[in-house]
């Protein structure tokens, strides 16, 4: 799909064209602007398959991501029947970057999703108690197919190609191929380690694929805005 990137490389905006029935999926708020001639539509992603069974289950998980003060799995379909445009901003400073899908999986942090076009399926993939540990939350933003994938972070991305073993710090991971596997540990030095290091826990991946990091933490910036605040 026929896009840019602007303003890199601390306040991304990404602008998309629309060819007539083209459609673009974005995560919801992150909409600038957009051609009177494009349609939007919320929906609650299931995944382009699910059945009623996998749409109930996505309807609870969406109530308890908003209860705990994480992501709703809302999004925005943005169709253009006769053409048109989309402007689209993350809701923090940092990076954007687009990956072309060609039929693997990749698997995203909270808040790392942006938008998506083509044959992309999209699903809630659960992290389970270690992703809880590493302040990741319960669930990653799992995306498969072939077509057009755009992610943001908080600060710069870097892609690490990892080819046997990798240690991640948690608050700085965007995203991963499925085909890695990876556990939660302490950063070393035992319990002094993880009480005085300030480094919490990290993500040590095995295996072969890609890992996307970025530059700053977000827990970082709201553990430094909350000293400022009376």
């Amino acid at each position: 799909m026929q896009h840019v990137i602007k303003y890199e490389p601390s306040f991304p905006m990404l602008q998309v064209s629309l060819q007539p029935n083209e459609t673009l999926i974005a995560e919801a708020g992150t909409m600038v602007a957009r051609a009177t001639t494009v349609e939007m539509e919320v929906k609650l992603n299931a995944g382009r398959s699910a059945g009623f069974f996998a749409k109930l289950k996505a309807i609870f998980v969406a109530m308890v991501r908003k209860m705990v003060g994480g992501d709703t799995f809302f999004v925005n379909h943005f169709t253009a029947p006769s053409g048109g445009w989309v402007w689209l901003a993350p809701a923090l400073s940092g990076s954007m970057r687009h990956i072309p899908l060609n039929g693997q999986t990749l698997v995203m942090s909270a808040g790392a999703f942006v938008a998506c076009a083509g044959e992309v399926d999209l699903k809630l993939r659960w992290g389970g108690l270690r992703a809880i540990l590493a302040k990741e939350g319960a669930f990653f933003v799992e995306a498969s197919g072939r077509g057009d994938l755009w992610l943001t972070s908080y600060g710069a991305i870097d892609e690490i190609w990892v080819n046997g073993t990798y240690v991640v710090d948690n608050g700085h991971l965007v995203a991963f191929d499925s085909s890695l596997q990876f556990k939660i540990k302490s950063p070393g030095g035992g319990v002094m380690g993880f009480v005085a290091s300030g480094e919490g826990l990290v993500c040590e991946f095995t295996g072969q694929g890609r890992v996307l990091i970025q530059s700053r933490n977000t827990m970082s910036l709201v553990d430094w805005v909350g000293r400022l605040l009376p």
